[in-house]
């Protein structure tokens, strides 16, 4: 049982001294080649992804990038998404299928950035073709929640065979800002809004949302980044393995079925239950 509630844990998840996605691929992989653009329309640095070695083994590596210092989150826009980004993302993806990478995904964003610019150049569009990519992938593919998972910005690349959350981390349909104006009429009740939406790491275990809940340091991620990357990396090393079991089709179907199956009481495709 957490000793901190669900409010505590948004405050924790949105840290910014947690580690992000560059720092956990400093840490975990090697040789990583950035690649950047979507090669429509331009380029954008609130997603990161490229190839990189872990373990010896190629894989391809993208996650949601917030930026550390002021500058940094202004580039990155905070860690909110253009369409650009979800069209390189699934670029990306397309390559990894190609050459038979494993796709690792690192989540951490607010959500998808909904401005006016990003509506015109086909926001809804670029993550609806995003979650059909990654859903349909026949490579293994994990997703890691590591700080904020906010609607469909976080989901697009959340499609993943196996789905972890760091154990502070939270993943929810809208922000608990949102929620709070959209049910109350009141965005300072988000607050109580954190104990109803059920966007733990642990609600959504119990709930078969996600398949694995990693343990953080005490206090949060932040409070010893080594302890973190120690326990991502052995996560992923253990996941790899399991779904190197199956092949091509058999990874697209167990991603369906598992997915197909949330909601419905029954225990994620896959796994026993613990």
């Amino acid at each position: 049982m957490s000793r901190y509630t669900p409010e505590e844990k948004v405050k924790i998840a949105r840290d910014p001294g947690r580690p992000g996605t560059a720092d956990f691929i400093a840490a975990l992989f090697t040789d990583f080649f950035e690649q950047r653009g979507d090669r429509l329309c331009g380029e954008d640095p609130s997603i990161l992804g490229g190839i990189a070695r872990f373990h010896g083994r190629p894989v391809t590596v993208i996650g949601h990038r917030k930026g550390k210092s002021l500058e940094e989150n202004l580039r990155c826009n905070f860690g909110m998404p253009s369409p650009e980004g979800y069209r390189k993302a699934q670029r990306l993806m397309r390559q990894a299928e190609k050459f038979s990478r494993p796709v690792i995904t690192f989540v951490d964003t607010p959500g998808a950035y909904p401005g006016k610019e990003a509506e015109e150049r086909g926001q809804g569009e670029a993550i609806a073709q995003t979650l059909a990519l990654m859903s349909a992938l026949e490579v293994p593919t994990i997703a890691v929640v590591t700080g904020e998972g906010g609607s469909g910005g976080a989901l697009a690349l959340a499609m993943a065979n196996r789905v972890l959350m760091l154990e502070h981390a939270v993943y929810s349909v809208l922000s608990p800002e949102g929620f709070a104006s959209i049910l109350w009429k009141d965005a300072s009740r988000a607050g109580e809004a954190c104990g109803v939406m059920k966007l733990t790491a642990q609600d959504l275990r119990r709930g078969g949302i996600v398949q694995g809940v990693l343990r953080e340091p005490e206090g949060g991620a932040h409070t010893n980044w080594e302890a973190a990357f120690r326990t991502v990396d052995a996560a992923l090393v253990k996941e790899l393995a399991a779904l190197d079991k199956l092949r091509g089709p058999a990874l697209a179907r167990q991603r369906y079925e598992m997915f197909r199956a949330m909601g419905q009481g029954l225990p994620p495709a896959g796994r026993e239950e613990p």
